[in-house]
């Protein structure tokens, strides 16, 4: 088996874009880990079909318009942001760098750009809060004791969150073969540390899955509507792909969507995310901030999002991407490299700001029906 690479220490000229990273990453990294940190479900037909989507979507371009004094800035939550782009929660860091969600937020915070920070985080959420200097969210999942999950609320409540991310999209852990044929098992010293304290789910011998504790236990509407009465946090559902479930979900109170497949890792043959981005839209019509994420990897798919009613995006790979290659500077360079190319977008399409970007900046074929 080859021996991965040692961390870049500077990033060499070659790197252009956030997919040069790629590569970088994958010989920096155990072949367990990638298959770990990069794979999808099943055959990873949504996985790859996130990227695709976002090549068939083409540009109007608008000339000869006044762009003095534009920028990229926007506000959620009361909280205004350098770019509508945000890191993506993702779980166990330290199996790409040694440091982990602590280079991860170095890199975030010299860019002055969000993180969303995972429950299955590999270092404590205090800890990574402690070097934020970055606006910080907390992705949740429902535990299936609920007792522990109101106390993960409350340390992101004194960590100073600033929004709730709740994922609702995998009640069980995806298919993900291109794992299962590596063999991969995490290695010592790298856990859920957040997650300490939790009595394990029991199972019992021959039960079918639908009778396991994993779905007679799984998070259901009632547990949105709890959380809503116990957190003064912005609440916000990861994983919405339907209008059916975005309009259940603004009845029970939530503050804001996350149109997501969970980057094509639970459940393979959904559509991409930004196909399913303008029927959520024409549903949600602006009642509450919708944020989009999979397949991200240039500042023109940030672009195209916010076209069809996203108001922020987040990436996940791409940012994993340049943390394995080269740590906090790989992950500062990645999200430099996307706010660049969005404003060049931007300027090239004639959009001064943010709130200037529409449907109009789109041109419709592109999308499938």
């Amino acid at each position: 088996m080859t021996t991965p690479l040692a961390k870049l220490t500077q990033i060499p000229p070659t790197v252009a874009a956030v997919a040069d990273y790629e590569v970088l990453a994958r010989e920096r990294v155990s072949p367990g880990a990638w298959a770990y940190l990069d794979g999808g479900a099943a055959d990873e037909v949504t996985a790859r079909e996130n990227r695709a989507a976002f090549a068939r979507l083409h540009l109007r371009t608008r000339v000869l318009r006044d762009l003095s004094s534009g920028n990229t800035a926007c506000e959620l939550f009361g909280t205004r942001l350098r770019a509508p782009i945000l890191l993506a929660p993702v779980a166990y860091q330290k199996l790409a760098y040694p440091d982990g969600e602590l280079a991860t937020v170095l890199g975030a915070s010299a860019m002055r750009m969000a993180m969303v920070v995972s429950t299955q985080a590999s270092v404590a959420l205090e800890e990574i809060a402690r070097e934020a200097q970055t606006p910080l969210w907390f992705q949740l999942y429902i535990q299936h004791d609920r007792d522990f999950t109101l106390r993960l609320v409350r340390r992101a409540e004194s960590a100073g969150i600033r929004a709730l991310v709740v994922s609702v999209d995998a009640p069980i852990s995806g298919l993900r073969n291109r794992e299962q044929r590596m063999g991969f098992a995490f290695p010592g010293g790298i856990e859920p540390v957040n997650l300490r304290g939790l009595t394990p789910s029991p199972r019992a011998a021959g039960e079918t899955l639908f009778d396991s504790p994993l779905i007679t236990r799984a998070a259901t509407w009632r547990d949105i509507e709890n959380l809503r009465e116990a957190t003064k946090l912005p609440l916000v559902l990861k994983g919405i792909m339907t209008a059916e479930d975005a309009e259940q979900a603004l009845a029970a109170g939530v503050d804001g969507l996350i149109v997501s497949n969970h980057g094509g890792r639970v459940l393979d043959g959904q559509p991409a995310t930004i196909e399913v981005l303008p029927e959520i839209a024409a549903a949600v019509s602006g009642r509450v901030p919708i944020l989009l994420d999979g397949g991200i990897r240039r500042g023109g798919d940030v672009f195209k999002a916010l076209a069809l009613g996203a108001s922020a995006v987040l990436v996940g790979r791409a940012f994993v991407h340049g943390l394995a290659a080269a740590g906090a500077v790989g992950v500062a360079h990645v999200l430099r490299i996307l706010h660049a190319e969005l404003e060049a977008t931007m300027v090239l399409t004639g959009c001064r700001d943010i709130r200037a970007i529409s449907p109009a900046s789109i041109r419709q074929a592109g999308l499938r029906t």
